[in-house]
């Protein structure tokens, strides 16, 4: 090997270590924002209480529809997801009447170019660990969100068996995770253009 052609190798290795070390971009949204769930989980409660902290305005409609995106010049759409037989209970609703609901109206948003985040920010307990013998619900909320998304925040241990790393692999969706939830916060001021 030439000694020209060395310096002008050891230049690119070390380019290419650079970029696969470098960290990945921030996803980025911008406010208004619409938030529901899919499945009557507890978990836009969650996340809008660090919303209202951090002064992004948004909307909360647990039942939000097609029409809801209309009311305001939504720019964000976030579906939180897991479900609650609870709460579906007391909304009177079943788990697929969520999922026509939610899956129509990530199909509205995509068409308004509204950007659509799927949420999971109750771990693990918001999963199949916890779910009675038979019930799959919050597996089906998840399939009904997550692919659809252009980006997913995701609290880390509702990973741990690898299902968004794998949902985001398959579908090429960039995840933002977090570890408490307390954390939620500072991945909403990366992700919101103020």
């Amino acid at each position: 090997m030439s000694r020209s052609v060395r310096p002008l190798i050891l230049a690119l290795g070390v380019a290419l270590a650079l970029a696969v070390a470098a960290p990945a971009p921030a996803q980025q949204a911008e406010t208004p924002v619409l938030v529901t769930s899919c499945g009557q989980s507890p978990g836009p409660l969650r996340l809008t209480v660090f919303m209202k902290r951090l002064q992004i305005p948004y909307d909360l409609k647990e039942d939000a529809a097609v029409k809801d995106l209309s009311a305001k010049p939504y720019k964000t759409l976030i579906v939180v997801t897991g479900s609650s037989l609870k709460g579906m209970g007391a909304a009177g609703v079943s788990i697929d009447d969520e999922v026509k609901r939610v899956a129509a109206l990530i199909a509205e948003a995509k068409k308004k170019g509204i950007v659509v985040v799927g949420a999971h920010v109750e771990g693990m307990e918001r999963r199949a660990r916890n779910a009675a013998p038979g019930d799959n619900s919050d597996e089906t909320s998840i399939d009904t969100v997550c692919p659809k998304s252009n980006f997913m925040i995701v609290r880390k241990d509702g990973d741990e068996d690898g299902r968004f790393t794998t949902l985001s692999k398959k579908y090429g969706i960039p995840v933002v995770f977090f570890e408490k939830n307390v954390e939620i916060q500072d991945v909403l001021k990366k992700v919101f253009v103020r």
